[in-house]
């Protein structure tokens, strides 16, 4: 299933390290939700781990955006959108075809967006161009974990200090299915 990422602008007291005082910024985050009811409640969520809850959050918009895909990379600090061109042949009016896709990617600064977006781009089978890369406002961006991923490191870690193979998904799976058989008997 392909993430929907949505846009919230958040209204909220940030502290200001230039004049030392709070200072009310409406930032905009991305947050990859199933429908705008969740996006509102995710936003709302990951904003309180960073603010303090005295502190009031206010979302004042929520919109469906328009990226392809997010890709993070790390020792980077700020978030590019790049539009890139796919090119296709049209066979039967022997013209070529763009079609424009916008890509989030997390870079220092243009060039190293430049290239973040090429290497992203490296297992594409068609030919592409990339007309423009700009300077993204999104502060951060927060993808969905359903916490599976977190059990699944932990039992990979610990299969690691134990010295045993890690046990996959399925066979967890049929492990819980024969443990709740058991116990229904």
């Amino acid at each position: 299933m392909s993430a929907t990422w949505y846009e919230c602008k958040v209204k909220y007291r940030k502290f200001d390290e230039a004049s030392g005082t709070q200072k009310v910024k409406t930032e905009p985050f991305l947050v990859d939700a199933v429908s705008y009811t969740e996006a509102e409640s995710r936003i709302t969520q990951e904003m309180s781990n960073y603010i303090s809850d005295s502190e009031e959050i206010k979302i004042t918009n929520i919109k469906v955006a328009n990226y392809a895909d997010i890709h993070p990379f790390e020792n980077s600090d700020r978030w590019f959108k790049s539009r890139v061109s796919l090119i296709a042949y049209d066979e039967e009016s022997g013209k070529e075809r763009k079609t424009n896709q916008y890509l989030l990617v997390q870079a220092n600064d243009v060039k190293e967006a430049f290239e973040n977006t090429v290497s992203t781009m490296k297992d594409t089978m068609g030919e592409y161009t990339i007309p423009a890369i700009s300077e993204s406002p999104i502060m951060d961006v927060f993808p969905y974990f359903s916490g599976e991923e977190e059990e699944l490191e932990k039992l990979e870690e610990f299969n690691r200090i134990k010295g045993s193979s890690p046990v996959s998904n399925d066979e967890n799976e049929e492990l819980a299915m024969e443990d709740a058989l058991i116990a229904e008997a």
